[in-house]
């Protein structure tokens, strides 16, 4: 009783700004500890000084999102549907829909290992990799996706589940576990004078931490059965049928920006391997350091999914457009200080993974062309979880795909050919501030047909 009068309080009476940082800030830790193992595979290879091995790894980075899309599938529109349940006071709802949400990944989870096992060739080539890159790209492939690929899943989708509820820091500790780990063992795997498997032994390392995060998260759900309403007992998938259908539209969205986000990463990779080797190089390395205010935007914006879920369901909207605000000044103050930071001091940033003249001059140049996304990249996360929590399909989806696969492929042609290889960056600011744009244009006209319906209700 005491553990439903708890997740009550955050949910419903605990101060707006003191729940959202409860919630946030060990999610956004668990994404900074995600981010720095992301780059610590970039950084170890990086010290091989062979552009060659970082590039491979560079390569395998854009399907690596695949994976997210996976766990999306059913970790947004899971997480989401039990904080909604709870917010109706069903947790026995919330237990069925948790149930159904992990077996429906641990199953999805195998179709990114079959199908990179069977066509590796044309879907790494397809990704950018070179005659000079494959086999070093198909030894980080192995490991990551082939083998790893149920561990990085489960891993995501579980912590969604698990923050759902309220359990932010129990979350965080899971992927925070897998991050250090990964850092742990990158070096032993990845330098010469250790294992010296370059590449692969990166990839290993990571699908080695990411299946120790997932045992540990399934023991605590094992340990908590009796009070958590996260439930993995396969007795709830014969209600599969009937939450399946309310899971899936949520999470669609999702899944389809980061399947397009693999498919423009991909196309982005293809144009920039058409010039040098180190131009390659060094656009991984600049992936990675963006990754540093994506990263953070998603710590915030998973952190708010459960609360902007539970007061949705609850009718609470006062409460909920409180959260949202609240939460999209932290992502943008910091993604703000991402762009000075980033803007002043990119050839020392760029210059921490690899001691290369040629590649730290492509990447500090890449780097400041690509930052200037940020701000608005900062918002389109927390607009769209927002969208997804009240329900609005359409909207969330019309946004993703606007921030990828709609005008950013078209563009990196017309740009590509009007600026050669440095066009190709130019892309992503385009498009997120045209998704921001009709992010704001939609949630506007949310809050002005909430405001009809409550004038209309208090007639």
């Amino acid at each position: 009783m005491a553990q439903a009068t708890d997740k009550t309080y955050l949910f419903e009476k605990m101060p707006v700004r003191r729940a959202i940082l409860k919630q946030i800030i060990p999610s956004i830790a668990s994404q900074m500890i995600a981010l720095v193992y992301n780059l610590a595979d970039t950084y170890f290879v990086g010290l091989l000084n062979d552009p060659k091995q970082t590039a491979a790894v560079t390569v395998v980075a854009s399907s690596f999102v695949l994976l997210t899309a996976v766990s999306s599938l059913f970790g947004v529109g899971g997480a989401t549907m039990v904080a909604r349940s709870l917010g109706q006071k069903d947790e026995e709802k919330a237990k069925q829909i948790s149930a159904v949400a992990f077996w429906g990944g641990f199953i999805c989870s195998q179709i990114p290992s079959l199908i990179f096992l069977c066509f590796p060739s044309p879907l790494l080539y397809l990704c950018g990799a070179t005659e000079a890159t494959y086999d070093l790209a198909y030894g980080y492939l192995k490991w990551v996706i082939i083998i790893g690929s149920p561990f990085t899943v489960l891993n995501i989708l579980l912590a969604n589940l698990i923050r759902a509820e309220g359990k932010a820091l129990i979350a965080a500790l899971g992927v925070s576990m897998g991050g250090i780990l990964n850092i742990i063992l990158d070096p032993f795997f990845v330098l010469p004078r250790f294992l010296g498997l370059g590449a692969a032994g990166a990839g290993a390392a990571t699908a080695i931490s990411n299946m120790i995060a997932v045992l540990f998260l399934v023991t605590y759900v094992a340990a908590k059965r009796k009070t958590t309403v996260v439930s993995l007992s396969p007795k709830h998938l014969k209600y599969a049928g009937e939450h399946i259908k309310s899971i899936i539209p949520i999470s669609i969205p999702s899944v389809i920006q980061h399947t397009l986000t693999v498919v423009a990463v991909s196309a982005t990779l293809k144009f920039v391997s058409g010039y040098e080797t180190e131009a390659v190089a060094g656009l991984g390395i600049v992936r990675k350091l963006d990754l540093l205010p994506l990263y953070f935007s998603i710590g915030v914006s998973n952190g708010m999914l459960p609360i902007l879920a539970y007061n949705f369901a609850s009718g609470n909207s006062k409460r909920r457009h409180e959260a949202f605000i609240f939460g999209c000044a932290i992502s943008l103050g910091f993604a703000v200080i991402c762009l000075v930071c980033y803007e002043a001091f990119a050839p020392f940033l760029t210059g921490l993974f690899i001691d290369n003249a040629v590649t730290i001059s492509y990447s500090s140049a890449f780097l400041r062309i690509m930052v200037v996304a940020m701000p608005m990249m900062s918002l389109c996360y927390p607009m769209i979880v927002q969208f997804q929590a009240m329900g609005k399909v359409k909207e969330a989806l019309i946004c993703s795909i606007l921030r990828k696969g709609v005008i950013d492929i078209p563009l990196l042609f017309v740009l590509d050919m009007l600026i050669p290889l440095y066009g190709c960056l130019m892309v992503q600011p385009i498009v997120d501030t045209v998704s921001l744009v009709f992010a704001i244009f939609f949630y506007r006209k949310i809050l002005r047909d909430e405001k009809k319906n409550l004038a209309a209700n208090a007639l």
